[in-house]
């Protein structure tokens, strides 16, 4: 599939989605959302890639939704419509069965933080400035903002950046737990590849059951996360990779995944 807003290169073994419409601040459309999708969907079949990076430019990871689209949404069924397309990429995402990373310059607002947010970890740089602004504008955030913030930062945290619309910066993103690592600024990019190089040490389906298991579990309460935990983890004790870890351990060396 041809890309018009995106750009995907591979480095290593991280497979790298740069945000591409610069005239527009990289704002999410309908095409780009198509995709996002098709492109995760297909690194997720390259056994060579072993995690995916989404980053934008270097000024703005991505100024939310393209409004020009938003504004021609009315009604429920168009409402419903337009939010089905947001959900099929944020759940692709966090379903994808390898590390997704967001690494992030500039703005993130909105549906740009809303779908960073679906990413599995964020990288920051500084100078970075993260809002949702739905309040701004008498709408609310629909591409999970009000769901994935506050299990992200805590209740408390989500509400004052949902209910304020205030932009924060780096370091009260780091501080809250809305992004994991904090960098120089220019640095994000460079950061993720350097954690996508640690995960492809992993055992591949380690990683994916992993975050099975945290997504899942997050959703249960917790004797029913322990039961479900101790099924994947019954899964990972049945595989060729669970073997040879182990077994590389006891000898002393590398081990060598092959995701079976």
């Amino acid at each position: 599939m041809p890309h018009e807003t995106i750009t995907v290169t591979a480095d290593g073994p991280a497979c790298i989605i740069h945000l591409n419409r610069p005239d527009r601040r990289n704002a999410v459309s309908l095409q780009m959302m198509a995709e996002l999708v098709e492109a995760a969907r297909t690194a997720e079949s390259d056994p060579a890639i072993r995690s995916v990076i989404i980053t934008g430019g270097d000024t703005f990871f991505s100024s939310g939704a393209d409004l020009t689209e938003a504004v021609e949404v009315t009604g429920v069924e168009g409402c419903r419509d337009y939010f089905r397309n947001w959900h099929a990429l944020t759940r692709t995402l966090e379903d994808l069965g390898k590390p997704v990373i967001a690494a992030i310059e500039g703005y993130c607002f909105t549906g740009g933080l809303e779908l960073a947010l679906a990413c599995d970890l964020r990288v920051a740089g500084e100078g970075a400035s993260f809002a949702i602004t739905s309040s701004r504008i008498g709408t609310v955030a629909g591409a999970g903002g009000t769901q994935r913030l506050p299990r992200v930062v805590g209740a408390a945290n989500a509400m004052d950046m949902l209910l304020s619309a205030e932009p924060i910066d780096t370091a009260e993103a780091h501080r809250i737990g809305l992004i994991n690592r904090r960098t120089a600024k220019g640095g994000a990019l460079d950061e993720a590849l350097g954690m996508a190089a640690v995960h492809a040490e992993r055992a591949p389906l380690s990683l994916g059951l992993v975050k099975k298991a945290v997504y899942r579990g997050m959703q249960v309460d917790l004797d029913t996360g322990l039961d479900l935990e101790l099924a994947i983890v019954t899964t990972a004790y049945g595989t060729a990779d669970k073997q040879e870890g182990i077994t590389a351990f006891l000898e002393k060396r590398a081990p060598k995944f092959t995701g079976r």
